[in-house]
């Protein structure tokens, strides 16, 4: 009889650059009060779960919001950095907010970056880019999951989630780019062991 495993994804809580407007990318900005509130949230949400495994990304962001999490979690004694799961690149953008971006560059450049597919900002990536990284570690996920039987958690970011999602639930570009990602949601797929 097939077994069924859970798979638990969300989204770091706010940081100062998100409170800001502002594209962050790969820089390092840590969690506002109300990032740590969020996180507190989440910690709620997956409590009385068994989750054993963990993965993050290496921006403060997420292992911060993470070890909200674990506290509920003393089984949880493996924590996997894996990057593919790491925010968008925002190249030359990144530091900059939404107001400057669109004063610099105008509307329609704003508006092809922020939520265009395949468009990617200057330096930067598309969600397309992001989506292919996504797709590898997705791969990868299922196969350790059915090899360990095991409920896993992955503290990540809007951007790399709104890509997970995309592909999990099977979503068109349209959908993907529309919606918000909340920073105290948790997304539960169930994968099949």
């Amino acid at each position: 009889m097939a077994k069924e495993v859970k798979v638990y994804v969300f989204r770091h809580g706010q940081t100062f650059f998100n409170k800001d407007d502002m594209f962050t990318g790969f820089i390092d900005s840590k969690l506002t009060k109300t990032g740590i509130d969020e996180a507190k949230i989440l910690a709620l949400r997956l409590k009385g779960k068994k989750i054993p495994v963990a993965f993050t990304t290496t921006l403060s962001r997420a292992k911060d919001t993470l070890k909200e999490v674990l506290k509920f979690h003393p089984e949880c004694k493996k924590i996997i950095e894996d990057n593919r799961m790491i925010e968008r690149g925002y190249g030359k953008l990144s530091g900059m907010t939404h107001l400057q971006c669109v004063k610099k560059f105008g509307y329609e450049k704003y508006d092809l970056w922020h939520r265009g597919f395949d468009s990617r900002p200057p330096g930067g990536e598309s969600f397309a880019d992001v989506e292919k990284r996504v797709k590898r570690f997705i791969q990868d996920l299922i196969r350790f999951v059915k090899e360990e039987k095991v409920n896993v958690m992955v503290s990540a970011h809007g951007n790399s989630i709104r890509l997970f999602r995309k592909i999990m639930e099977k979503a068109n570009v349209q959908d993907t780019v529309s919606w918000f990602i909340p920073y105290d949601k948790v997304f539960e797929y169930t994968i099949k062991v």
